[in-house]
């Protein structure tokens, strides 16, 4: 009868109290932020050629440098000075690439994170490292955890949506997912390359019954699948369906308003800018008004910032949402919105600030591209309670490893968890017998970047 048809309520009375409980979680402690927007640019931005200038780079442009022991992924040769120029910005005076002259608008907003690091030079485990925090072994991903903490401000809309244009990133729905949490906090993926509303979001809205005669059938079912839950002793996986059925039939009127752009202004669409991504920025605006607890907007399908062979082409990747995250940052302050929302920008690893030689059947021979580094690489947050116009930490005079104040991906879920008022170590799912946790056994809060 269609996806959007199967609103299946009245389970037994104990998920329904545990599902009343989770609509609005308790944080431990007063949180400074609410919700969290992940601007993903996933293959990996050069943080050298966007927010960590690096003069001796332009000074030893192709001699070698000491790596003092860091491997790279490929081979690569001398250092590789960075084709764009960097200016100051704001009364911080934030140096930022001018790739990204929309961003540094905001400068005095920004929380620049210049020694991130992580643990290999791999896409597939550090994607999964910065998004579930293990990059070997199934865990739940941050926005499962975070919906599972503090539950959804909107029973009509998910807590977790992921868009993404065009197709889905390496590892695909690994990155969102709920692994061993119940299924209902895993994260809803879109692909926001599609613009009619009812095939973004497939089978939505029942094509023949929207009126009385939909709730009597909905009934009808109700009763058949609580039958059928009971005689399964409550199994998870078939309660997480019926419970995606029953969000599936309350998103019929609010989703279709909330992925709905064009009943925005034509003056706020022309401030975002042409493309995938400010379409994406301006749904995830529209969604935090709505009550989305977690948003993950991703550049594109694959990895797009990979830049092995020319790094002139993070030139055309800024061009595409560059203009976006600016409005999007300027719009969500007029609306009173960014206090409360933490935005996180970066990729799952930075790359090296040496060349990346050519290889057979590997790139096109052209010495202009870097390979993958994960000894240092940069990220920043915005809005939900970080210091703005605040530079935390350095790489070396190269920008291949950090040296001060190194901050791992667990510092940073850390982080991210203590702004939504949760203790990382508090925050456990009992699973096969063990207590788990997003950061694992390790991650410390940064307090130095909390405003």
């Amino acid at each position: 009868m269609g996806f959007g048809s199967l609103a299946l309520g009245g389970l037994m009375p104990a998920a329904q109290a545990e599902s009343s409980a989770r609509v609005t979680g308790t944080p431990h402690f007063a949180p400074k932020a609410k919700r969290v927007v992940h601007l993903f640019m996933n293959g990996g931005p050069s943080q050298v050629d966007t927010f960590d200038p690096k003069p001796a780079l332009q000074q030893r442009h192709g001699m070698s440098i000491s790596l003092e022991g860091l491997k790279t992924e490929r081979p690569t040769g001398a250092a590789l000075r960075s084709p764009f120029s960097f200016e100051r910005y704001g009364e911080s005076g934030l140096e930022v690439s001018e790739l990204f002259a929309h961003t540094a608008r905001h400068a005095d907003d920004l929380c620049v994170i210049r020694s991130m690091h992580a643990d290999v030079p791999n896409h597939e485990p550090s994607l999964m490292l910065m998004n579930c925090g293990d990059g070997r072994l199934p865990r739940p991903s941050m926005g499962s955890w975070i919906s599972y903490g503090l539950g959804s401000e909107n029973e009509n809309l998910p807590a977790y949506v992921s868009l993404c244009p065009g197709g889905m990133p390496i590892k695909r729905a690994e990155n969102w997912r709920s692994s061993f949490l119940p299924g209902r906090f895993q994260g809803t993926y879109l692909d926001t390359s599609i613009q009619q509303i009812d095939q973004m979001i497939e089978n939505l809205n029942h094509p023949h019954v929207r009126d009385r005669r939909q709730e009597k059938q909905l009934e009808f079912l109700r009763q058949i699948n609580q039958t059928h839950l009971e005689s399964r002793q409550y199994d998870p996986q078939l309660e997480a369906r019926i419970r995606s059925f029953e969000l599936a039939y309350r998103m019929q009127s609010e989703a279709t308003d909330a992925f709905d752009i064009e009943r925005e202004p034509q003056h706020v669409r022309d401030l975002y800018g042409p493309g995938n991504f400010a379409r994406q920025c301006l749904m995830a605006r529209r969604l935090l008004e709505r009550g989305v607890r977690f948003i993950q907007l991703w550049h594109g399908k694959g990895q797009p910032w990979d830049s092995h062979d020319d790094i002139e082409d993070h030139r055309r990747l800024a061009r595409e949402c560059d203009q976006a995250i600016g409005a999007f940052l300027s719009d969500l302050k007029m609306r009173g919105l960014l206090e409360e929302t933490l935005v996180v920008w970066g990729g799952e690893f930075g790359r090296t600030p040496v060349v990346e030689l050519p290889q057979a059947g590997s790139n096109k021979g052209v010495m202009k591209g870097r390979d993958h580094n994960h000894y240092g690489f940069t990220m920043w947050m915005a809005g939900g309670g970080v210091k703005g116009g605040h530079v935390h930490g350095s790489t070396d005079e190269f920008g291949f490893a950090a040296v001060d104040q190194p901050m791992h991906v667990h510092d940073l879920h850390a982080t991210i968890l203590h702004l939504l008022g949760m203790n990382h170590e508090e925050l456990t799912y009992r699973y096969s017998g063990r207590d788990f946790r997003l950061t694992d056994v390790h991650g410390k809060v940064v307090e130095s970047i909390i405003a």
